[in-house]
């Protein structure tokens, strides 16, 4: 081999090495655990609920141990994150008082259940999202249904409280309060991270365009979506919203939903299915049928979705939004902050009752005929 055919051959292995260098940074497996809910809604207690949420964890632990082997020797890129179901740990109450679900079914924010999902993400060097119920300390009357990130060092980088909740208690009902304790950044927090920026929605928030909207302007990259829906071989509003959440945004949807519900009255598989990830085209690149699986994994194309949102043209939705023509619209207010403002739990009659509020003050100004 003479020096031009060296030097040439030399510079092509430097290109490819540093190719593949870029290629493995920017380029790994997301899955979208489709895992059972095992409810507590069946324990009497305290210590029983306790009981069934650590096998809960030890199971789920065992299945992302044996994930992440399989799909690095499938695909050969390494699995750096997973979403997990909505309330995947506990279900969702079911007739309980808030005192006896905050007994049981509610972790503490930085209590041990919280140390074991750090734990978890940190043993496997993964980003790990959990969706849960927890208490906060500046609101003891209350519960949060949260989405929290863990970070392969072990910490939690991302808490994303649910706003829209029918029943359930929500930062909107304290929203004087909570932005004087939390500030306005922590109302729709991203992480910014090694595999992407990172925001969350929380279940049915899939279909409010403007919560996914809210962590597309900070930045987020990857809208990560635990849930627990119903299961279709048609489409469903949540599933059409999935798309739809990606394609406007242009970022990836990893959704989670859960694998059946087990321990309450609802059929078992009645939430089953529906797990996918969804591409910033809209494309559906990978999705779960009923049961538990890791079927809904993708490799993550980060480069490919930041240079779509560089490029110019009329896909590049971000680019093109009239914010100020938005803004009079939005200054408005139809589902009131501050529902309770003592910081109680809601009653479902009353939640039903200032619905019907709204619904009748809209059609009073016309907007709903």
């Amino acid at each position: 081999m003479n020096r031009r055919t060296f030097l040439a051959a030399s510079t092509a292995a430097g290109v490819l090495m540093t190719n593949a260098a870029a290629d493995s940074r920017e380029r790994y497996t997301a899955l979208a655990l489709q895992t059972l809910c095992d409810a507590v809604n069946q324990d009497k207690s305290r210590r029983g609920a306790r009981k069934r949420m650590e096998a809960s964890l030890a199971r789920v632990t065992g299945q992302i141990a044996a994930s992440k082997g399989f799909l690095k020797s499938f695909n050969g890129y390494d699995l750096k994150l997973v979403v997990l179901p909505e309330y995947w740990m506990t279900g969702f109450p079911l007739g309980e008082t808030r005192e006896e679900w905050q007994d049981k079914a509610v972790i503490e924010m930085d209590g041990a259940f919280a140390g074991m999902m750090a734990d978890m993400a940190k043993k496997f060097g993964i980003y790990l999202c959990s969706n849960h119920y927890e208490n906060d300390p500046n609101f003891p009357d209350l519960y949060f249904q949260a989405n929290v990130v863990y970070s392969p060092a072990g910490e939690s980088i991302l808490r994303y409280r649910r706003m829209i909740s029918l029943y359930s208690p929500s930062p909107y009902d304290v929203w004087d309060r909570y932005l004087e304790i939390y500030g306005a950044d922590a109302i729709f927090p991203v992480a910014d991270t090694e595999i992407g920026v990172v925001g969350t929605i929380a279940s049915e928030e899939i279909l409010f365009p403007e919560i996914a909207r809210m962590h597309a302007m900070k930045g987020a990259e990857l809208l990560l979506h635990p849930t627990s829906e119903v299961g279709s071989p048609k489409l469903t509003p949540k599933d059409v919203a999935k798309r739809a959440r990606a394609l406007e945004n242009i970022a990836y949807v990893i959704s989670a939903n859960s694998g059946g519900i087990a321990g309450t009255a609802v059929p078992q598989t009645s939430t089953d299915g529906m797990s996918k990830i969804v591409d910033w085209k809209g494309a559906v690149a990978a999705e779960a049928n009923q049961g538990e699986t890791m079927n809904a994994n993708a490799v993550i194309d980060l480069e490919g979705l930041r240079s779509a949102r560089r490029k110019t043209g009329m896909s590049n939705f971000l680019s093109r939004l009239p914010m100020a023509a938005f803004a009079p619209t939005y200054d408005g207010d139809i589902a009131p902050a501050n529902r309770t403002p003592d910081g109680k739990m809601i009653e479902r009659k009353d939640a039903i009752a200032g619905q019907q509020n709204v619904i009748d003050r809209l059609v009073a100004d016309g907007i709903i005929k």
